[in-house]
């Protein structure tokens, strides 16, 4: 019995040993203040770490967290200036810097700062009207942050940040911004596609002129060829009539002709006066009597056609008819002969085996010997005929004289 009421005062003793140490040892974690009260008196501020105090007198009363702290808090209907109700939702990041005020010197912060900030934002979104409400987020931060600053540093509060999350207007206020930002795209649409079909406009009619232009420059150098293949065609075409007319000239002047010549013409020229269904009325020249008279007898001569021509035959120089080729050396005409020849002989050898009875004919580029041309027309009547035997036969021979 008496070793049982020992073992139970010294449980006892234990007992109170072990709740001694647990009054006396204090850990204060990190980034934690520990405010200390004795008999309900502020006595000390415990640092993080292992703290001591005398049991049964003093006291752990709070555990500050000396940390930056973030808050949001709900949405807070707000009136702005052009009496519209906004709502707007706001985070606040604060931190403790003095315990020992954040435990006496106010009874709940966090509160304190959430009513401190309604109606600090409140008087400053009042002032504005909703757009710059909506576009002015940077100034309302910083008037929140310096009133809080200011209001919180007696409570041991350090307002670090003031944010604000959203603001939502009204749905019909948002209808409307919505319709208006819709009404500004379109604008800016209605602009961009005005601008461009100007520029398209533009670029079009600049594409036109530049073509206008290149089509007159073009017409113009057309023109200017025209002109100049008409002017050469004319010069060419009068270099013609005039060798024409050389010619002609040069043939009447070496024909040498005479009364019997002109009434031949003058009845050649009949037919095509008579031709034509539409001729009713034919013109006949005066000098066709004559002309007629002229080939019966040779006894009514036409007043200014000879009746015979006589005297040298003169020629007129009209230059060469043909273009002239450039001559080539003497090597290149040797050469150019004998390929002729071989050419030659290689035909006739061809044309004798194909008809072997036939005489063989002379090469065609054996040069013979041109007929020597009169000097001059013989003397003889128009009627007769140019020879002076008498008219010429069907043959175109002079009449033999009968023999014997």
């Amino acid at each position: 019995m008496p070793q049982l009421a020992g073992l139970i005062i010294l449980a006892l003793i234990v007992l109170f040993v072990i709740v001694l140490l647990g009054r006396t040892v204090r850990i204060v974690p990190q980034a934690r203040a520990g405010i200390v009260e004795r008999f309900g008196k502020y006595k000390q501020t415990l640092p993080a770490g292992l703290n001591i105090v005398v049991p049964f007198i003093d006291r752990v009363r709070y555990l500050i967290d000396l940390r930056e702290q973030v808050v949001s808090f709900p949405p807070q209907p707000v009136i702005t200036e052009d009496n519209l109700v906004v709502s707007i939702d706001t985070v606040i990041y604060f931190q403790v810097t003095d315990p020992v005020a954040a435990t006496y010197e106010i009874a709940n912060y966090i509160q304190a700062v959430e009513q401190l900030t309604m109606t600090t934002l409140r008087n400053i979104v009042g002032g504005m009207d909703l757009e710059q409400t909506l576009t002015s987020r940077e100034e309302i931060n910083s008037g929140l942050r310096g009133v809080l600053d200011e209001a919180t540093g007696k409570w041991g509060i350090r307002v670090n940040r003031v944010e604000i999350k959203g603001i939502d207007p009204p749905p019909s206020i948002k209808d409307a911004m919505e319709k208006q930002m819709r009404a500004d795209r379109d604008k800016r649409a209605l602009i961009l596609s005005a601008e461009g079909q100007r520029q398209s406009a533009i670029l079009t009619a600049e594409g036109n002129k530049q073509s206008s232009i290149l089509n007159a420059e073009g017409e113009r150098e057309s023109q200017i060829l025209r002109a100049q293949a008409d002017r050469e065609a004319a010069i060419l075409r009068a270099q013609g009539e005039g060798q024409a007319i050389q010619t002609v000239f040069q043939a009447i002047h070496d024909g040498q002709p005479d009364q019997s010549l002109l009434a031949y013409q003058y009845l050649q020229m009949l037919p095509r006066i008579a031709e034509g269904d539409a001729n009713k009325v034919w013109i006949v020249p005066s000098e066709i009597g004559k002309a007629m008279e002229g080939l019966g007898s040779t006894l009514t001569r036409m007043q200014g056609i000879p009746q015979e021509s006589g005297g040298p035959r003169v020629r007129v120089d009209m230059g060469p008819s043909e273009p002239q080729l450039p001559q080539g050396t003497s090597s290149d005409d040797a050469e150019l002969s004998s390929t002729h020849a071989d050419v030659a002989a290689a035909i006739a050898e061809a044309q004798s085996a194909a008809n072997p009875g036939a005489s063989r004919t002379p090469a065609p580029d054996t040069p013979q010997a041109p007929p020597a041309p009169d000097t001059a027309w013989p003397t003889g009547d128009p009627l007769s005929g140019p020879f002076p035997d008498g008219p010429a036969d069907s043959s175109g021979q002079p009449p033999q004289p009968p023999a014997g």
